[in-house]
């Protein structure tokens, strides 16, 4: 599961969508696409006028990292390597500890983090301390839609002070189409305000989005697509749920359906979580050791950053970080 969020329940309970498939995914999104492209239009601020990741496009003189010929890149550089600190919750919050584990992180190579489940007893500004003594950035973060809006300016705060570039949306999930749609104008709402202080407001999904049958053949997914300001607004596609969602609804080539995913959204897929799926049980892995073909991914649509994840670590938390570090490099 992710962070505050049991995906295996949720995604049980939305499987009554079955029958939606890729091209129904694609019809809808590309009626989000025409509205988004018009809301595009006016003027936007610097940021949001910032280019994106890249579009999809052939991988001619992309590399796997060792091995590569001159002059040929690496699919994924070392500097946009990131961890998502929910996999090492365990050891965060019990042996070794946080100092030790964010240690450990650091000597492993990692220099970016996304925050998950609090500062540990520091405050933002002590954190960042503690973050440039070891040479770690946190780049990103997980935030629920803030209640009011001075819990608002405090969560924009906070990432200011840590130095973020991106907060992202974790999870949602309601069988309402109209509570998608107003949680879509706060996360719009939201965003600006991010928008204005330097940072990058995303959304992270899950397999439900896509499955979810809301009523008229609706599904989470259009709703945010459709409603979500894509001048503002990024996507953080957990790849792991794109695939697993893939699979649920019948589809023959999930990493296919993942690449129509990012290819459709009117919005820009600047970040990726990269887990890997069991091929005994469907279960989060380690990478490298499960189904996904992420070079496929990787050569069709680079990111600004590439967020290492396991929901259940194979073997230890900090294991699961050495082995995805490795991987990502190669």
């Amino acid at each position: 599961m992710c962070y505050g969020y049991d995906g295996d329940r949720t995604l049980t309970e939305s499987l009554a969508a079955r029958g939606l498939g890729r091209r129904r995914l694609l019809r809808g999104a590309a009626v989000a696409l025409g509205a988004g492209a018009l809301a595009a239009g006016g003027a936007a601020s610097a940021l949001a006028a910032q280019p994106g990741a890249a579009p999809a496009q052939a991988a001619t003189g992309l590399g796997l990292g060792h091995g590569h010929g001159k002059g040929r890149k690496p699919l994924v550089p070392p500097g946009k390597i990131s961890i998502q600190l929910y996999t090492l919750r365990d050891a965060l919050g019990g042996e070794p500890g946080y100092d030790a584990t964010l240690r450990e992180l650091s000597r492993i190579g990692y220099n970016k983090v996304e925050q998950a489940l609090g500062y540990y007893g520091r405050s933002a500004r002590e954190l960042r301390r503690f973050y440039d003594r070891l040479g770690i950035r946190a780049t990103s973060s997980h935030e629920g839609i803030s209640e009011t809006d001075e819990a608002l300016r405090t969560k924009i705060d906070n990432a200011r002070t840590l130095g973020q570039k991106y907060m992202n949306v974790p999870y949602l999930a309601s069988s309402s189409a109209d509570e998608w749609k107003r949680w879509a104008e706060r996360m719009n709402v939201e965003a600006r305000a991010a928008c204005r202080a330097g940072i990058r407001y995303g959304y992270h999904n899950h397999a439900h989005e896509f499955t979810a049958d809301l009523g008229r053949g609706r599904t989470p997914w259009d709703i945010l697509s459709a409603e979500l300001d894509p001048r503002y607004v990024h996507l953080e596609i957990d790849l792991y749920w794109t695939v697993t969602a893939a699979i649920e609804l019948g589809e023959s080539d999930p990493e296919g359906f993942s690449l129509d995913v990012i290819r459709a959204a009117p919005q820009s897929v600047l970040q990726f979580h990269v887990k890997d799926r069991s091929a005994t049980d469907g279960d989060t892995s380690d990478l490298g050791t499960g189904i996904i073909d992420f070079p496929r991914i990787f050569k069709a649509h680079q990111v600004k950053e590439y967020i290492v994840e396991n929901d259940r670590p194979d073997v230890t938390p900090i294991e699961t970080a050495r082995v995805g570090y490795r991987y990502l490099r190669r």
